[in-house]
């Protein structure tokens, strides 16, 4: 499988995933929208994002929350995400889908230059009650469905790391401070993070 990816972009989110579950995948690096062998990246993904997996047969999937849930089931049984049909599998999906668009999205503005002052303020606002939730779910635990890593936590992970680059100030969510912390030190985040050019 192939993963098109760029550094520290919501790709960074299934290459985490695909590490913790030990799924090797080739990562190709599309950040300039230009495939390895010289080719419009819009020939691959008409969307023109990242991520994109490419299947050994052909087939392409698209869209973080959904790749993530491909990686895990081809690993049944794994830690990583619960058992298709259970109510703990629909919570991580429903936390995907928050996170998707609820915080990622509300990002989007603030790494537009000429995006306005008030439109900043407002999302930065925005952000901070999203985050509120979060904080509150975080709360006595190490991640959040509890002492067990899942894709949504490789997610917003992935999504508040983009606060230091746009300078947003979250240390008023301490639990979300300390989540940040703990995942960063994962093994295979560390490895995601080296191999994207992230990390020494």
């Amino acid at each position: 499988m192939k993963l098109y990816f760029s550094p520290g972009a919501c790709s960074l989110s299934p290459h985490i995933v695909a590490l913790e579950l030990g799924i090797e995948v080739t990562l190709e690096d599309v950040t300039k929208k230009v495939t390895a062998d010289g080719k419009d990246y819009l020939g691959v993904n008409p969307k023109g994002y990242v991520p994109a997996l490419q299947l050994d047969n052909g087939e392409l999937l698209t869209e973080g929350p959904v790749i993530v849930q491909y990686l895990a089931d081809q690993k049944p049984g794994n830690k990583l995400l619960p058992a298709y049909g259970t109510m703990e599998r629909y919570r991580v999906m429903e936390m995907l889908s928050y996170i998707s668009t609820e915080i990622h999205k509300t990002y989007s503005p603030l790494f537009t230059p000429d995006t306005t002052a008030e439109v900043r303020a407002e999302r930065e606002a925005y952000l901070r009650r999203r985050y509120a939730l979060v904080e509150k779910l975080l709360a006595g635990k190490s991640y959040l469905f509890g002492d067990n890593f899942t894709p949504a936590d490789a997610y917003l992970f992935v999504v508040t790391s983009w606060a230091g680059y746009i300078k947003l100030d979250l240390s008023e969510f301490p639990n979300l401070m300390a989540f940040q912390e703990r995942v960063a030190a994962r093994p295979a985040v560390q490895a995601a993070l080296k191999a994207e050019g992230l990390a020494g």
